[in-house]
Parts: C-alpha cells; structure tokens; sequence
C-alpha cells in the first residue's frame, strides 16, 4: 500500500525524470565521442594499473607454489557461483520461490553491477597477470572466456560483494534477527568475499590489485544500490511508460559502452545481463498482480510446498532453455530483415555468416533503403553494427520474460 501510494505521488512527474535521464544517458554518449573520453581516461590509469600487476607477479608465483589438485578443483568450483550458467538458474528459482521483490532486486543489482565492471574493465584495458609465468586454471568454458577479457576489476570479487551484501541485506530486513544471527550472516558474506578473492589470485586470473579493485567498486554499488532500490522496484511494478523507457535506456547503454583497446566477451556479457533485465522488467509489468505480489506463495508455505516447488523446477528450468532457443533462432532471421529495411548498415561476427565479411555487400545497406534512419545512425562513430548484439539481447530478454510471464502460467494450469 505504501509503494502504490508513492507511485501515485510521483506519477506525475515521472515522465519528465525518464526524459531527463534518457537526454543525459544520450547526451553522455555524444560526449564520450566527441571528447575521446575512453582513450584518455586510459591513458591516465592503464600504465599505473599495469605497473602493479607486473610487480605483482612474483608474489603471485609464491603463492601458487601451494598448488594441489583439490584445490584447483575447490577454487574452481567455488568461481563458479558468481558466473553466467548460475545467475541462469539462480535467478528464476528465486522467482519461482514466492520472494519476487528480491529476485527482481538481485537481477537489477547484477545487470547494473556486470555493466559499471566491464566499462572500468574495458576503459582501462589493463591485462591480466601475464601466463605464463603465471599458472591460469581455467577448468570451464565460462572461465576460457573470462580469461579473454581485461584484468582491471575483479568481475567475480564485485559481484560476490552485491550478490552477498545484498542477500544479506534482504534477509535482516525481513526477519525477526537476533545479534547472533548478524553476526553469523556477516561472517559468511565476509568469507565468501574472501575466499573468492584468494580463488581469482589462486586461478592465475587476477592479480590482488583486480581483486582490491573490485572489492571497492562492489562495495560502492552495493552502498548505492541500498539507497535506491526501493525506488527502483516501485517504478518497476506500477511505473509510468516503464517498457519504453527500459527499452530506450538499454540501447543507450549499448552506444555508451567504450571501445576496448582489442576486442573482449565483457561486451557480450553486458548484453546478455542488459537483456535479462530488459526481459525480467517487461514481464514484471504484465504480471505483477497475477504471480508476483506480495501475496505470492512463498516456498515451504501451506500454498507451495517443497515438493510442489521440486515440480515447478523441473517444468521452468527446460522450458526457460526452449524459450531461449527459439528466441535466438527467431531474431537470427527476424533482426537482418528488419535493419536491411531500415537501412541501418550491420555485420555478424558469429552468429549470422552470410554478414561476417566486412567486405561483402551483405554487409552493407542497400542504397535504396538509405532514408531518415541510416542518416541517424552515420551520426555515430561505428560504420556498421553487429547484429549479433541485438540477437543475444533478444534470446535473453525472452528467457527472462519466460521466468515471469510464461512459465507462472503454465504453473498456473498444472496447479503447481
């Protein structure tokens, strides 16, 4: 009741927040460019960034002297927590489980958090902890590619500090917690914190200064996270023009992400957590009464019990991954036809390979689709997009609109 009435309160000046904050996001993309922010920012902090790994590298090797199999394969595993195939099933069990509120606050946090972490880290374009000499222990597909991105922050140390501090946060907010139970909650975050921060030492993948950094920039977005989430949800779940504007500023993150100095997968990760909560915000805004309210059955109760939940489980999770299929295969198809209408000049770099040659006039728009839009878009530096931007957004938009939307309405004839 109290969330509606402030959103009633401030309804009517909502509109002209979302046009001052979408005028900023675009005016700041215009200046980045204009001003070459990203090159000069890194050429003020990359030499001292680099500088401290290499110097660190000896005392790296000391530590992987240490070196034992069980734990590669703990550190390994334990890195594991705060990839992308645990947030993919993380998250939706988190809806599924009744606590609504925060698992769309968790998916936001992480959106937000991956992207301000791989801005820094592709601003900077500092390396990791030169291999060899140093031992990279890279046991997973998720970690091969991790290892291809910059060093400068810690992803993992970041997102382990808003993924703990944040559930943490939660817990001692809607609980009746004693000093004891503080105290154990807080221990467990602070070792998590810092077991994953001797894990990135440990896997050759960070040297302590990425991890310190991360810690710090974790640290920053969670304090400032605590501050406005409440707020956030709000307008999420009975905003004015929420879908638009999340659309708007999702393509405007898009344009303001820097340049690496050599191409990385940060972006691709970036994409596919921006689709999420693109995706996770939509089906919030056609839902909310229907699955995710505040009288939303929440797990172990009279309303789900444990083995009500086991068989949503085991309905959602493969039916998130069709859903997830078919939306990749549909804008695969659907995006090249639209942007050659449009006449917004695009490339592949993987997933569509009559676009990969740069070269090649499918590359290119057909010049008698040039109109209004193609000369909006030569407005911006790049020549030509790749498509496969928007065809990652797209599948993992539909995957999380299928968390909310899609699959609380199959639960909903199964009775589970």
């Amino acid at each position: 009741m109290d969330m509606e009435t402030a959103v009633a309160a401030g309804g009517a000046g909502l509109t002209g927040w979302q046009a001052a904050a979408l005028s900023g996001a675009a005016g700041w993309v215009w200046a980045a460019s204009y001003f070459d922010l990203t090159r000069r920012t890194r050429a003020l902090a990359q030499p001292w960034v680099i500088r401290h790994v290499h110097a660190e590298t000896p005392a790296i090797l000391r530590f992987q002297r240490m070196q034992h199999r069980l734990l590669d394969n703990f550190f390994s595993v334990l890195s594991c927590v705060v990839s992308v195939p645990f947030y993919t099933g993380f998250l939706p069990l988190l809806f599924w489980s009744g606590h609504g509120k925060l698992a769309r606050q968790m998916t936001l946090l992480m959106a937000f958090s991956d992207y301000l972490g791989n801005v820094v880290k592709d601003v900077v374009s500092a390396p990791r902890p030169c291999s060899p000499p140093v031992r990279r222990v890279t046991a997973t597909q998720d970690e091969k590619e991790h290892a291809m991105e910059y060093g400068l922050p810690s992803s993992h140390a970041l997102m382990t500090v808003c993924l703990m501090g944040y559930m943490l946060h939660y817990v001692l907010s809607n609980g009746a917690c004693d000093s004891f139970m503080i105290t154990a909650g807080l221990s467990v975050a602070f070792l998590q914190v810092l077991l994953i921060g001797i894990a990135r030492v440990y896997l050759g993948m960070h040297s302590l200064t990425d991890v310190i950094a991360g810690i710090c920039l974790g640290v920053v977005i969670l304090a400032f996270w605590l501050v406005v989430d409440d707020h956030v949800d709000a307008f999420v779940v009975s905003g004015q023009n929420v879908t638009f504007f999340w659309a708007c500023l999702s393509s405007l993150l898009c344009f303001a992400y820097p340049e690496p100095e050599f191409p990385t997968p940060s972006f691709e990760f970036h994409t596919a957590f921006t689709g999420v909560a693109f995706g996770i915000v939509y089906g919030v805004q056609q839902t909310y009464s229907r699955f995710h309210g505040p009288d939303a059955a929440l797990i172990l109760s009279q309303q789900l019990p444990l083995l009500a939940y086991v068989g949503r489980v085991l309905v959602g999770i493969p039916t998130i991954l069709v859903v997830k299929s078919c939306s990749k295969a549909l804008s695969k198809w659907l995006l090249p036809v639209m942007c050659s209408t449009l006449g917004v000049p695009i490339v592949s770099s993987c997933y569509v390979p009559a676009l990969k040659a740069p070269g090649s006039s499918s590359s290119k728009s057909d010049p008698k689709q040039v109109g209004y839009l193609q000369k909006v878009f030569s407005l911006f530096p790049r020549k030509a997009y790749d498509v496969d931007t928007g065809i990652r957004f797209v599948q993992y938009a539909g995957l999380a609109w299928s968390v909310v939307d899609l699959v609380p309405v199959i639960f909903t004839y199964l009775n589970l």
